[in-house]
């Protein structure tokens, strides 16, 4: 004889299974508004893919590339790398743009010259959000996911 407490108990292990296979399943694509608790969720040149660079010793992110109504991109959007990786933003000459990290780990100066460059270098594991200041409301926001 089943009891309602046991059905309940199934039902909830049931569920919850599910979820975490669906979750399993979902292979990170989409709009993106899931990934980063939403961030990149209005930044029109995110689709839900990472770049995955881990290996590389440079990463080069391009700065002023076309999204969100213009040049206010970030290229890529959203990248993955190896923990003492040094990323460098790179300006493509199109609108005067720096890049903020949320948290306040790095800041650039406003830079508006192609081929002007700002680094850091990513020594502990973690998400870092960074956005560009006078663009963020825009979406030109980007992340480093460093493994």
């Amino acid at each position: 004889m089943t009891t309602r407490r046991t059905y309940l108990a199934t039902i909830g292990a049931v569920a919850t299974s599910t979820g975490a296979l669906a979750g399993c399943l979902g292979g990170g694509g989409g709009s993106g508004s899931s990934k980063f608790d939403g961030y990149l969720s209005d930044t029109s040149n995110f689709d839900g893919s990472v770049t995955d660079e881990t290996g590389s010793d440079t990463v080069t992110v391009k700065v002023g590339t076309q999204g969100n109504n213009g040049a206010n991109g970030f290229s890529p959007a959203a990248v993955t790398v190896s923990s003492g990786t040094t990323v460098r933003w790179k300006w493509t000459g199109r609108g005067s743009h720096n890049v903020v990290e949320e948290n306040g780990d790095f800041r650039s100066d406003m830079m508006a010259r192609k081929g002007e460059t700002f680094e850091h270098a990513f020594d502990e594991t973690g998400t870092y959000k960074y956005y560009c200041r006078p663009h963020k409301t825009l979406g030109m926001k980007g992340v480093v996911v460093v493994e």
